[in-house]
């Protein structure tokens, strides 16, 4: 912002949030803060739509705050510039921020002072639906002759588009705008009225008392969050959803601090330097081995299937090895802190020697191997502290995976000299050692081949939002159930890195594994970039081929092939420029459109080394009676599994009349699944990160649609996050098109399914009470996705007294 008489810049001043939206830059996890709440004005009741965030404060007494804030600042006649306007409205398209700009702009001086956007704000979030209506017209009929044409309503639906993040062609764009024009153009004279605009809204159940204009300024930081975080973790509903966790966490504690007590006692006639340091070193006999355990991922894949995990957190292993390696950091510090001590004590006055030599020599004689104890707890201390540091997040994700691997290794030498310092050590030792060394053998690469036989990659499919499709061959004798994850190692990328991923294909898919990647770290980056960089021929460079695989064995994706020349380079340089081909009458779109369009498919041939499969939560699916899938972006992989697995087994059972064409299921028996139903939810950013998956999910469509069909029996719920709700104004009109293209065509234009993909996010308390009243059986919710995004479906999950059970992601 510029000042007009005071010469003073609003640009970097925090201006507190006046409606927040669900805008294009906000992350898919940011934190649900529950439902929206009714608001009363003038005797109307004025309900939010359904995705909209709850607010703490009515919308009236955000624009007040806004108004006495930036009154206060920069006083009201203070100009705002287009560039802060457009940031402020958070509007991304140039139309719509020209035609707001120009709107806003009440005494027509060609400016927008400060007093002119809090007013129009204030009309646009609390006033009269009429007015809301009025302006969204205005905005509408760009040449002001007060009507609407098809040029004129084309230009808005293109610039809605480009405030949803929605990507559609020219064909598209038109046949949304003639299905909105002739929905509302009712009396066939080629324009419409701000009457027959305003009939055309009111069709739309509870649309017009609902209008609104998503606005996002920028927030003051708040100091609350932090203390609003804190004392969740101590509030109730907290202990009561995590009840399993907090019981292992209150064990583990507990059990620590009676070890502690143990120690001291049994050393309690000696100075009090010895007296903790014992403490300390019974403790740390036992979290070293401890830590072991809850890394025997066989021992924990084996437990799942048992009811010892209906009671112990087995999802939150990893979890609680770190929270171990933080006991042993402070164990360490105090333990060695005491020793230190100790010898500064007794040092020269029973040993005669200096406090140097009697920690770093072993002429105090003290130990049970060759008096080198104190030494042997030196070199503890610095492999300890090593292994401690390089295995900080900041290290492992900032492209230095290998340093944490390597140092991770020390553990042999730490167990090793574990066992000379400590007398009593190798007792606590022995059994969890041997059954983590067992597994470390039988997850060896010589044991895999020789149980395995030698596996590869043999295609490899680049997919949209930078997700990578694997096929590997899977051995014979390698059993998985649906929801199973893998560890994955290519030699050709890194030697010593094993990555774990969900195997998204279904256990009776036969000979095939499927692994989607998506590039979120270094090495799932790396591995985008081995096989878009390879240097062998791509084959088939060219048109758009609409081919989709026949069965459930196949790529999920319309496949897009090419053909090329043949290029000698290496494998960090970029392609270059292939010459392409076409067939008379298609459309050639350059290689690099293609390429960002993810429609890269072909063959390969890429030693790896699979280790698993391991089991997670997801296991217990098929004993749920009616379950609920909840994911969110690359979180779907697991549920690509499952659900091609509950297609497969109804196929078994599927029957056929031998007279006729009729085609029905048998009852599935409960030893298969006890599955009654089943909801999908897939909650994605934008529209890209559909397209990879929508092949299996129109083939479930398919199956449940046709003749004898499943009927209802999977509900799925889609949703795009990026996409402004119905209500926003900037968001409305691409939202009612895309509803009457939908009842047309029963088809979701933006996925192609039947399913008619929502704009923002779900409003849970709707969703779980419409999934309560189908009266399906127990209904279980299993999530994959965002931790943040987890605590808030875990919260109603508890409101509505469904059972939660979370995958790591």
């Amino acid at each position: 912002m510029m000042a007009k008489a005071t010469g003073r810049s609003l640009e970097n001043v925090e201006v507190p949030a006046a409606k927040t939206d669900i805008s294009h830059d906000k992350p898919l996890d940011a934190e649900l803060k529950g439902n929206v709440a009714d608001k009363k004005k003038g005797g109307m009741s004025m309900k939010k739509g359904e995705n909209s965030q709850s607010l703490n404060i009515s919308e009236d007494n955000i624009v007040r705050s806004l108004e006495d804030h930036l009154s206060e600042r920069v006083g009201p006649d203070t100009e705002i510039d287009y560039t802060t306007f457009k940031r402020s409205l958070h509007v991304r398209d140039s139309f719509l921020a020209r035609r707001f700009y120009k709107l806003f702009d009440s005494d027509k001086n060609d400016s927008v002072e400060v007093s002119e956007l809090v007013s129009a704000v204030r009309r646009l979030s609390v006033g009269p639906s009429t007015e809301k209506l009025s302006f969204l017209f205005q905005v509408y009929d760009e040449n002001g002759d007060g009507y609407i044409d098809i040029d004129e309503l084309r230009t808005a639906l293109r610039s809605c588009m480009v405030e949803s993040s929605v990507k559609l062609g020219e064909e598209e764009l038109e046949l949304l705008t003639q299905a909105l024009f002739e929905d509302a153009d009712e009396d066939r004279n080629g324009l419409i009225s701000k009457e027959e605009l305003e009939s055309a809204i009111e069709r739309q159940p509870g649309l017009m008392e609902n209008l609104t204009l998503g606005v996002e300024f920028i927030k003051a930081p708040t100091k609350e969050k932090t203390c609003h975080c804190l004392h969740y973790y101590f509030s109730k509903s907290y202990f009561l959803n995590n009840l399993r966790k907090i019981a292992f966490f209150t064990t583990l504690i507990v059990l620590n601090c009676i070890l502690f007590a143990v120690g001291c006692w049994n050393y309690r006639t000696s100075n009090w330097c010895i007296i903790v340091a014992r403490g300390c070193g019974l403790c740390l006999n036992f979290d070293c081995t401890f830590i072991v355990v809850l890394m025997l991922r066989k021992c924990i894949t084996w437990l799942r299937a048992t009811r010892v995990s209906q009671v112990l957190p087995l999802d939150q292993h990893i979890m609680f090895h770190k929270l171990t390696g933080l006991l042993i950091m402070l164990f360490t510090i105090l333990h060695t802190a005491m020793h230190v001590g100790n010898a500064i004590l007794v040092a020269e006055s029973q040993f005669n020697l200096t406090v140097p030599v009697f920690i770093f020599t072993t002429e105090a004689n003290i130990g049970w191997v060759a008096g080198f104890a104190p030494l042997s707890g030196v070199l503890l201390v610095v492999v300890f502290v090593v292994m401690f540091i390089c295995s900080m997040s900041f290290v492992r994700r900032s492209g230095n995976f290998q340093v944490f691997y390597w140092t991770h290794m020390l553990y042999v030498a730490f167990w090793i000299l574990l066992i000379l310092h400590g007398r009593h050590f190798w007792k606590w030792f022995l059994v969890p050692g041997t059954m983590f060394i067992l597994e470390k053998l039988f997850r060896s690469k010589v044991i895999k081949r020789i149980r395995y036989g030698q596996t590869f990659i043999t295609e490899v499919n680049l997919l949209p939002s930078k997700v990578t499709h694997l096929v590997i061959t899977k051995p014979p004798n390698m059993k998985y159930r649906p929801g199973d994850y893998v560890f994955l190692q290519i030699p050709g990328i890194a030697k010593h890195e094993w990555h774990p991923f969900t195997i998204s294909s279904a256990p009776e898919m036969g000979d095939k594994l499927w692994l989607h990647v998506r590039s979120a770290g270094h090495w799932t980056n790396s591995l985008y970039e081995y096989f878009y960089n390879q240097n062998n021929q791509i084959q088939n460079l060219g048109q758009h081929n609409g081919y989709v695989n026949e069965g459930y064995g196949e790529s999920p994706v319309q496949l897009q092939s090419y053909r090329s020349v043949v290029v000698d380079m290496k494998p960090s340089e970029k392609p270059p420029r292939a010459r392409l081909e076409r067939k008379p009458g298609t459309l050639l779109k350059s290689r690099s459109s293609m390429f960002l369009h993810g429609k890269i498919h072909r063959p390969v041939q890429v030693q790896c080394f699979v280790d698993g499969p391991y089991g997670t939560s997801s296991r217990g699916i098929f004993e749920a009676e009616h379950a609920v899938l909840l994911c969110s972006g690359i979180g779907v992989t697991p549920y690509a599994s499952i659900l091609q697995s509950i297609m497969y087994r109804f196929k078994a059972y599927k029957r056929r009349c031998p007279k006729c064409t009729h085609v029905w299921y048998d009852e599935v028996p409960e030893h298969v699944m006890k599955l009654k139903k089943v909801d999908f939810i897939w909650i994605n950013r934008d529209q890209k990160a559909f397209e990879w998956f929508v092949s299996l999910l129109t083939r479930l469509e398919m199956e449940q649609t046709m003749e004898g069909g499943l009927g209802k029996f999977i509900d799925m719920h889609m949703y795009m996050t990026a996409a402004l709700d119905k209500t926003d104004l900037k968001g409305i009109g691409l939202q009612m098109a895309l509803d009457l293209i939908h009842k047309k065509q029963d088809k979701d234009l933006l996925t192609g399914l039947k399913t008619r993909t929502q704009p923002g996010r779900p409003n849970f308390r709707k969703l779980f009470g419409e999934i309560a009243t189908q009266n399906k059986g127990h209904v279980t919710v299993f999530f994959c996705g965002s931790p943040l995004l987890g605590t808030t479906v875990k919260q109603h999950c508890k409101t509505f007294g469904f059972s939660f059970s979370k995958e790591n992601f």
